[in-house]
């Protein structure tokens, strides 16, 4: 059974547990996303834009003005700090050249020692800026070198491929930052004129939405957000025995890597605490008074770059004994052997992102232990005694003292092809939808089949000679998506997870039986064990892992723990060899409403005939029908010709609410169908749907023939209501619809859901007639255009307010 764990109580929860409420990540079903609607609208939308204008085209335009820029969509004011509270001072915005004599957008490089924590809890965050700069073409590209406080300054800066899902974005920014007394807020340089890190920091904010959005994090989102690349996670205490080899690999093939300690209090890197803003600016306005006092007896006349002074959040982060910092995350910037008295001594090198405060252990910089080490060695391995925030550690000690490690790989196109492996990856968008596709984990078997499907082929083995398995190494990561940037709307960090399923061509060939265009059905994961899963379910932004498997096909059901949790997704499968991953039942992207395969599937089914009916009955059944039943049809024919007539009067048609009063009376002699009746809105479409002449209204005919189909739906509706409670349930609406022989995307289920089901997830009677009539129509006006029968309609402008006519009046 899946487990759903805490971030930071993983390794303390056994199998079959459930979630752990100190988790406290997870929200409302829905919350924080917007739907269905807002969903499709955004899908194509920058993610940041600036009206549409470039870096360059702003630049030459504030230029051309001699004016400083100003950015419309991340003002420098306190909507732009924190969501939770108001400040309870007052933050001064300033541009560098307001702060400091001879400013400077970077000097002497930008390196790892150039990075000082502010006032937020985002270590994590400049932990992943220390590894970025270890990596000159990475910085490069995330960090345009070319921009300057002297030539063509204009206060404007931007900080291009930053990867968004998918996506590469350029963000751009004016150059006003949050001070007070004149000191910045947040992320500054250890030299008082350098300030390339607190304008990238503004970046990743704006990309956020906020600077307290960045509160509270993993180092891995930063890092895939540098790169694009993919994260492994391990826990110390569980990590292999070749772990060092594992870390000395990945500094070699240049992946960013940062550890981290757990503190004592249950602070998880994967949560945001709730913020307490009051109590953060109090510390920091007295820090910052304290700081003051402190530099003003320092003499730095005729030194024209002034050290920043350093504030040390104390919030989350404990500082121990031997000088590291629980709840904290230190950069992995070298892995390296010293000899040692005749010895072999595995050494690795970390960076607090605070700027100081060391460990002050055996290999720490003032330790004696370098006193036994040649000069040659010392240069070889940059020892220095300075109070920068960078040590060496022994391996030993690492393993002891610190709990997780990320490493973070890179992808092939953040890499330099010539010098490293690369990956084939692939990737696929998704998302989960309250009552459709959010079924949750395997503990929910009656939901779990409705999640998201995806397809993936194995094809070549691996390249080991040394492993006579047949086997193909793969990693699966599942990222949430705008989590963090919704923070403001309430939304957390699911808990989320996946598993890996074996799939056969006769497991597919079932499934097109079933008519869902191979979307795997509950039978399937009541009766088949998955092959692979991720080991647990968490609640962090990524979860990745790598697997080996034989070569054949495979579905990965990504998943969150709970079902009706309603969020995007991005599932990307990353291969040491050619593999291909494909969503199923999904082949149209776009938010294209009238799609139908009908066409090589349902080709036996007429538009006016066959379209509703139920599958199961062929003609054959029906010409078997007994005397018996024929007389019983005439009988029902008399009563309803009877009801039509008072109703209708001598002309013999009826409008909407006549309709209304009909099927009313009709419905009331069901005892088996517990139903309230239809609603005037639903007579209207189906008014709509059988009104062949415009009259607004039916004859008799015209109303038996909707009989016809209603009874037929009826059937339907009553295989699924095994409650007789008057309502299914909307993961059943996927089948239900399929059984009357309509084929649809998985983006019309969602939509479905979201117009006719309640706040439960039922969907009564009234709605599920309605949903039928209306998707008939629809396929009737399609197969009309359908001229040669192949799914695919091309039409002209009046065909298409035809078109557009014939869906709108349902």
């Amino acid at each position: 059974m899946p487990t759903a764990i805490n971030a930071v109580v993983a390794q303390q929860a056994g199998a079959g547990s459930v979630p752990s409420s100190s988790a406290g990540t997870t929200e409302g079903a829905g919350g924080g996303t917007g739907g269905i609607y807002s969903a499709i609208i955004s899908r194509n939308q920058p993610i940041i834009h600036v009206k549409e204008k470039t870096y360059e085209e702003l630049h030459k335009k504030c230029l051309e003005k001699n004016i400083l820029y100003e950015d419309p969509d991340f003002p420098p004011n306190e909507s732009s700090l924190f969501y939770s509270q108001k400040s309870p001072v007052k933050f001064e915005w300033k541009r560098p050249r307001e702060i400091c004599e001879n400013p400077r957008f970077i000097i002497g490089g930008a390196n790892r020692t150039d990075i000082c924590q502010g006032e937020l809890g985002n270590c994590w965050f400049l932990a992943a800026i220390a590894c970025l700069t270890l990596n000159k073409k990475l910085l490069c590209r995330v960090i345009p070198h070319d921009q300057s406080f002297i030539q063509n300054y204009a206060g404007i800066f931007h900080f291009q491929q930053f990867w968004r899902y998918g996506d590469w974005v350029d963000v751009v920014i004016d150059d006003c930052l949050p001070t007070y007394n004149n000191q910045l807020v947040f992320t500054k340089s250890s030299q008082r004129n350098e300030f390339w890190s607190a304008l990238l920091e503004k970046a990743y904010a704006k990309l956020h939405g906020s600077y307290e959005a960045l509160k509270g994090g993993n180092t891995t989102e930063a890092m895939e957000d540098f790169t694009g690349g993919v994260t492994e996670f391990y826990e110390i205490k569980d990590a292999p025995k070749d772990i060092y080899k594992i870390m000395k690999h990945a500094i070699d093939r240049g992946s960013l890597m940062a550890s981290s300690i757990d503190d004592d209090l249950g602070f998880s890197y994967g949560s945001a605490p709730r913020s307490n803003i009051g109590e953060l600016i109090a510390r920091m306005v007295k820090n910052q008074e304290n700081a003051q006092m402190t530099q003003s007896t320092v003499d730095y006349q005729g030194i024209e770059e002034r050290p920043a002074w350093t504030i040390m959040p104390m919030q989350y982060e404990t500082r121990m004994s031997c000088g590291l910092v629980k709840g904290h995350a230190y950069s992995v910037t070298a892995v390296e052997e010293v000899l040692f008295k005749g010895e072999k001594i595995r050494l690795v090198r970390l960076r607090n992102p605070w700027g100081q405060v060391e460990w002050n252990g055996a290999w720490s910089d003032k330790s004696e232990v370098w006193d036994s080490v040649n000069e040659e060695e010392k240069i070889r391995l940059q020892h220095k005694v300075v109070e920068d925030g960078e040590f060496w550690i022994s391996f030993q000690d690492f393993m002891r003292h610190f709990t997780k490690l990320e490493i973070c790989n890179l992808t092939p196109d953040a890499l330099e092809v010539d010098k490293f492996q690369t990956w084939t990856v692939s990737v696929n968008e998704g998302r989960w939808v309250r009552g459709c596709s959010a079924g949750g984990c395997r503990n929910y078997p009656d939901t779990f089949w409705t999640n998201p499907q995806y397809r993936l082929k194995l094809l070549e083995e691996d390249d080991d000679p040394e492993d006579e398995e047949v086997i193909c190494s793969f990693l699966v990561a599942l990222m949430q998506k705008n989590r963090r940037k919704e923070r403001k709307l309430g939304a957390n960090l699911y808990t989320i997870g996946f598993a890996i399923y074996e799939v056969t061509a006769l497991d597919f060939a079932l499934c097109t039986m079933h008519g869902t265009k191979h979307h795997l059905q509950k039978d399937f994961f009541l009766y088949n064990a998955s092959k692979a899963r991720s080991k647990t379910y968490i609640n962090m932004r990524e979860i990745s892992e790598r697997f080996r498997l034989p070569p054949s096909e495979y579905v990965i059901i990504p998943s969150t723990y709970d079902p009706h949790q309603e969020g995007e997704f991005i599932l990307r499968v990353f291969s040491e060899k050619r593999s291909l991953s494909e969503v199923i039942h999904s082949h149209h992207v776009a938010p294209i409403i009238f799609v139908s395969d009908r066409a090589n599937s349902n080709k036996e089914l007429t538009a006016d005939e066959n379209a509703g009916k139920d599958g199961e009955k062929t003609q054959a059944d029906k010409k078997k029908r007994s005397s018996t039943k024929a007389h019983e049809e005439s009988e029902e024919q008399k009563q309803f010709r009877n009801i039509f007539r008072q109703i209708a009067g001598d002309d013999m048609e009826i409008n909407a609410e006549e309709l209304r009063n009909v099927l009313n009376n009709v419905v009331k002699k069901h005892k088996d169908l517990r139903s309230e009746g239809f609603e005037l809105e639903s007579c209207r479409s189906m008014i709509a749907l059988m009104d062949t002449d415009g009259s607004g209204k039916i004859n008799f005919d015209e109303f038996r023939h909707l009989w016809d189909k209603i009874k037929s739906w009826q059937k339907i509706f009553k295989r699924y209501d095994t409650d007789h409670s008057g309502t299914i349930n909307s993961y059943e609406m996927r089948n239900a619809v399929n059984d009357a022989g309509f084929r649809l995307n998985n983006q019309l289920y969602d939509i479905i859901t979201m117009r006719y089901a309640d706040k439960n997830m039922n969907i009564d009677f009234d709605s599920f007639i309605c949903c039928f009539v209306r998707l008939d129509a629809m396929f009737r006006a399609f197969h009309a255009f359908d001229k040669d029968g192949d799914g695919i309609i091309k039409l002209n402008v009046l065909e298409v307010n035809c078109f557009m006519r014939v869906c709108l009046t349902q």
